[in-house]
């Protein structure tokens, strides 16, 4: 069981909670009626298309920007107090870095604002960044800079980690060494929210997975819930050389709860509703096909089916 890092806080209150909260922007609804709530431990990615309301959403919770309607509360209190009490760390897109100062000269800065800081040896550790300790700081490279960001919201103890778009320009040994760390975090009872567009991150990391889509909550579960909830299926399979002009494609199209057919050579990859239906009916064709494979959707292919289903009813 996780030990939980808020002690002081009650079981039973939400380590953030949003409750029909709305935010525009002139004509455009950022956030729309938005109502949810996190718990101590989880590690929970916020995905959605460009314009979903994301970087919104975390301004809203981190007390950046205020709701039209509705209330944000962070551990039962205002985004604002929790913050200034080192009980969230933040790691953000927007805002620079300072220059012409060294990478442990910045980290010792933020080790000194927090309330229950770490030691700074520590924090450089943990965001990999001993050997770039004594580097000026406009002289990193865009995955670097993006280590010190998380050492900055990292260097205290934080009960809440909001992250936005964290591993962007890391390469892959420091993606897969970031969400080691992240699992440490959260292994110690802290909550994790990430936004990302790595789907396979979300996918390999997250305890729960938000969807957004014009400010609206489209879903919420685990990774394997949002995969059912796209409801489709992959079926895959080759036909071989001999049967070549035999089968005839717009018959396959024909096939029942088939929703889409991609077509390269000899392969065939289709999606279904009923994939039990539409292979029954594939070799009800006279069809026999070789390698045949059943299986559900991605992370980012039912991502995609399901806020394509939403624009479709939108229009």
């Amino acid at each position: 069981m996780k030990t939980t890092a808020a002690a002081t806080t009650s079981i039973t209150t939400p380590v953030v909670a949003f409750h029909q909260v709305n935010k525009s922007y002139g004509r455009v609804r950022a956030v729309d009626g938005l109502t949810l709530e996190l718990h101590p431990g989880e590690t929970v990615a916020l995905l959605g298309p460009n314009g979903a309301g994301k970087s919104t959403t975390l301004d809203l919770l981190l007390g950046l920007k205020h709701a039209d309607s509705g209330t944000v509360r962070i551990f039962g209190t205002g985004p604002r107090e929790a913050v200034v009490g080192g009980r969230v760390g933040a790691m953000l897109q927007s805002g620079g870095l300072m220059d012409e100062v060294t990478v442990a000269e910045l980290v010792k800065l933020a080790c000194a604002l927090h309330p229950k800081p770490y030691g700074v040896t520590d924090v450089l550790a943990r965001a990999g960044l001993t050997q770039l300790a004594d580097r000026k700081v406009n002289k990193l490279s865009g995955g670097q800079e993006q280590r010190v960001r998380f050492a900055l919201a990292t260097a205290g103890a934080s009960d809440l980690i909001v992250l936005d778009e964290p591993t962007t320009g890391m390469d892959v040994s420091a993606r897969q060494a970031f969400w080691s760390t992240i699992r440490e975090q959260a292994d110690q009872g802290r909550t994790v929210l990430f936004a990302t567009h790595y789907l396979e991150e979300a996918d390999a990391v997250a305890d729960r997975v938000l969807v957004l889509h014009r400010g609206r909550l489209l879903a919420d579960g685990t990774a394997a819930e949002i995969k059912a909830k796209a409801g489709a299926r992959r079926i895959s399979f080759e036909l071989p050389d001999d049967r070549s002009g035999a089968v005839d494609e717009a018959a396959l199209r024909t096939l029942p709860f088939l929703t889409s057919m991609d077509v390269s050579g000899r392969t065939f990859r289709l999606k279904s509703s009923d994939a039990d239906a539409t292979v029954h009916a594939l070799y009800g064709l006279g069809v026999f096909p070789r390698n045949l494979e059943v299986a559900g959707l991605g992370l980012e292919q039912a991502f995609v089916a399901i806020t394509a289903a939403e624009e479709a009813k939108a229009k």
